[in-house]
């Protein structure tokens, strides 16, 4: 997807004082890092839930526990980490083995799912956007800036866990802009969901920037100020559209 030029961008750049990002598969590929942390967790419930590992193994149990976790624990669809961790709770509880081993083999699977490799823009365009704008992570996921290391470049973090909510509701995008002392009307959010990252954005009151790596439709009424193919496109748009 080809990045709006400077001629038919809606972004008022002067307005933004601020942008908020999305973290997974906005600053790495998620699924990688996902399917990386379920075989570590699968090797050490080998060594200590054998049965369990054994169930895992077949195609599609996992998800299934996943999907039944979350229709059982409704209060918990904010918080994945939660509903990961009683997923493999019921895989012990299924297979016999003891349920309170839920708890050590989290850690494990959480500490890998830290373990991100970032898009190769990443770097740079955090590097460039947080010298001209405070940052600040917006996400639903459960990763930590700190544990994934940029940290440094944001101002502020908020995840749906700890916030209580998540996006497309409006409060964590309010909490993100209020977190540096702004309306969301001064702040541009950036993100690669539709519906989650750029409708929630404008349903608060922010401007947003629909990151697509990967070329897709448009299907929502509302529409993005800014459309780009990734990180570098941004930081060229601001620049070329602040000048």
């Amino acid at each position: 997807m080809a990045l709006a030029t400077p001629d038919s961008l809606t972004l008022d750049v002067k307005r933004i004082a601020a942008i908020s990002l999305d973290l997974d598969d906005t600053l790495w590929p998620i699924w990688p890092t996902i399917e990386r942390a379920e075989r570590v967790l699968h090797a050490w419930l080998t060594r200590e839930a054998p049965k369990t590992a054994d169930l895992l193994v077949t195609p599609g149990v996992l998800r299934e526990l996943r999907e039944a976790t979350a229709k059982e624990r409704s209060d918990l669809a904010h918080d994945l980490s939660a509903l990961r961790r009683e997923s493999i709770r019921a895989a012990l509880e299924r297979s016999g083995e003891d349920p309170a081993l839920a708890e050590p083999a989290f850690d494990i699977f959480f500490a890998e799912r830290q373990r991100v490799e970032l898009y190769e823009d990443a770097l740079p365009a955090l590097k460039w956007l947080s010298e001209r704008y405070p940052l600040v992570a917006v996400s639903n996921g459960n990763a930590d800036v700190q544990r994934t290391g940029v940290g440094r470049w944001f101002r502020a973090a908020f995840n749906a866990r700890e916030f209580g909510s998540g996006k497309p509701h409006a409060p964590i995008f309010r909490a993100a802009a209020a977190s540096v002392g702004l309306l969301p009307r001064d702040v541009l959010h950036v993100g690669d969901d539709a519906a989650l990252d750029v409708v929630g954005a404008l349903g608060a009151g922010m401007q947003a920037a629909w990151l697509v790596r990967e070329e897709r439709p448009w299907e929502h009424d509302a529409r993005p100020q800014l459309i780009v193919p990734n990180l570098h496109a941004l930081c060229v748009a601001l620049e070329t559209a602040g000048a």
